[in-house]
């Protein structure tokens, strides 16, 4: 599945409409460019989940944040700074990856082989200054459901 967004609000509503499909141990994983939108996406991810936006912030410097909402708790992992693949044995990532809560991964092409074999995949693509290409992939059944779900949501 393919989408354009044509600003930030679009990917922080696309988010939103993406979290009403999630449930634990749903795990979003991140693609693209420095400033694509990954952040907003979580933001919109999270906000959906209802954690409140502006206490979502890219957990840049300390690789994981924990939010809870009243219904479940989110994982937003970002690996920008992740040095090798022996940093995240040291935080025990499958211990919140399979756990009871929604995990999202920005910059997950650094997880390399240590990627899960089932996620949502969703990239994110520069199209012009203001506008993104989101490409949505599911790698596992689970997923495709997931993203049927929400492609079923998006054209209704």
């Amino acid at each position: 599945m393919e989408l354009i967004s044509k600003s930030a609000k679009e990917t922080l509503n696309l988010g939103k409409r993406l979290a009403r499909h999630l449930k634990p141990p749903d795990i979003i994983c991140l693609f693209g460019q420095l400033g694509s939108g990954k952040t907003v996406l979580a933001k919109g991810i999270a906000q959906g989940l209802g954690i409140k936006q502006t206490r979502v912030i890219s957990p840049s410097f300390v690789l994981i944040r924990q939010y809870r909402s009243p219904r479940l708790s989110l994982y937003h992992f970002d690996l920008y700074r992740l040095n090798s693949e022996d940093d995240i044995f040291a935080l025990g990532y499958e211990e919140y990856f399979y756990n009871e809560a929604i995990t999202v991964v920005e910059w997950a092409d650094r997880l390399s082989y240590l990627l899960p074999k089932e996620y949502l995949k969703v990239e994110l693509l520069f199209k012009s200054a203001a506008q993104r290409l989101i490409k949505f992939k599911a790698l596992g059944s689970h997923y495709k459901d997931l993203l049927d779900r929400l492609d079923e949501d998006i054209r209704h």
